[in-house]
């Protein structure tokens, strides 16, 4: 994690030291030259004391989503400006290097604002900034009596986040005005402790669903990542967690199935553990919890990471009709505009935002509710989905 902290720092500091040529074409005050500096070496300052503090096993999550927000603030903007004096160069190389253009310079600096202060939206407002995705999905097998069954899915609250009351308030005012037949809940409750959620069970008590709230735990949730007095403690600790999903209402699935019934008719909602990629923890176990699922029956799945789909669900004995993910939250930053969806994220994830199928089988992947790491949100907004299932073939 140090490592790859100072190769993104490396990669900033290029684009600062590249943007700053645009100040000095635009101004030699020695004033904004010193406070220009002042504030990277203030940056560089708060990244080796969080190097120092992460190396000593400090718990320092709150400091580093501070220092990362403050990064993205300060140096994505130089960074994503410094393209236009960049191709600004290639064609001087070719005029014998006249000097630079007041003109791009002013480009480079104007767009650099506009990022700031799209940036600083998202950091001071975007966290909230709650939008309702709706999709309506088709299945020939679904049962009659589930026609038009409406189900709102939440994502990664990551309580332990949370600082505005009122903020976490409107997006469960909005979840609730859905008015769904089935509310679910796809992982990651807290940060890492079970005692962040303390202080905002009673606003989840009130969160509502007719045919039920049901939930998965998310990596997050079993405490991996920071260091515990004991084995016994992380272990109380994760108990405590699966506690407070009934506290505040939610039957939390543990690789294990339960029927949805509707006018004698009914549909199985599959709940897994864990199960992630890579260097993830697979706690998940798909074949234990369909157990005692028939082949026949309309099956939705929850998992909160959605390289589980491609790794396990799509090529899995029984036939899972509609699987529910969260985990990658669209990195929080990106940009999602008329159609077009871009995240540094889907470098990593081919799955990650939005609505994907294969073979007849379809997977959800929700934005997130919450945020981590970074403080906020930008341009990919804090999501509550509603599906709505209709039996028969789209139009």
């Amino acid at each position: 994690m140090v490592r790859r902290f100072l190769l993104i720092l490396l990669l900033f500091l290029a684009g600062d030291l590249y943007f700053y040529q645009a100040v000095t074409t635009l101004s030699h005050n020695p004033t904004l030259d010193l406070s220009y500096w002042l504030i990277d070496i203030l940056l560089i300052a708060g990244i080796i004391t969080a190097i120092v503090l992460l190396r000593s096993g400090r718990h320092v999550q709150r400091f580093m989503a501070v220092l990362m927000s403050t990064m993205l603030l300060i140096f994505i903007p130089k960074l994503f400006s410094s393209l236009f004096l960049l191709a600004e160069d290639i064609i001087r190389v070719f005029r014998g290097f006249p000097p630079r253009s007041i003109y791009v310079s002013e480009a480079a600096l104007a767009v650099a604002t506009v990022l700031f202060l799209a940036i600083l939206f998202g950091l001071t407002r975007g966290k909230h900034f709650y939008k309702v995705k709706r999709e309506t999905l088709h299945f020939p097998d679904l049962p009659e009596a589930f026609d038009g069954f409406t189900i709102t899915q939440i994502s990664d609250v990551h309580s332990g986040s949370f600082s505005d009351a009122a903020g976490v308030q409107k997006g469960l005012d909005l979840v609730n005005a859905q008015n769904s037949d089935l509310l679910l809940f796809t992982g990651d409750l807290v940060n890492n402790m079970a005692s962040e959620m303390d202080p905002w069970i009673p606003m989840f008590t009130k969160l509502k669903a007719p045919y039920g709230k049901y939930s998965v735990l998310g990596n997050h949730d079993y405490g991996d990542y920071i260091r515990w007095e004991s084995p016994a403690a992380k272990e109380a600790n994760l108990t405590r967690v699966k506690a407070v999903h009934g506290e505040i209402g939610f039957n939390l699935l543990l690789d294990e199935a339960v029927k949805i019934t509707k006018q004698g008719q009914s549909i199985a909602l599959i709940g897994v553990e864990n199960w992630g990629k890579g260097g993830f923890h697979k706690y998940g176990d798909l074949k234990r919890a369909t157990a005692h699922v028939p082949d026949n029956a309309f099956k939705i799945l929850m998992s909160h990471d959605p390289s589980h789909w491609d790794e396990v669900t799509v090529d899995h004995d029984q036939h899972v009709h509609l699987t529910l993910a969260g985990h990658t939250h669209g990195m929080q930053f990106g940009i999602e505009l008329f159609g077009f969806k871009w995240s540094p994220i889907k470098y990593f994830y081919k799955q990650w935002a939005g609505m994907y199928s294969q073979d007849g089988k379809y997977l959800y992947v929700n934005r997130g509710f919450g945020y981590h790491g970074l403080k906020g949100r930008v341009g990919i907004w804090p999501e509550i989905t509603v599906l709505t299932l209709k039996r028969g073939n789209a139009a």
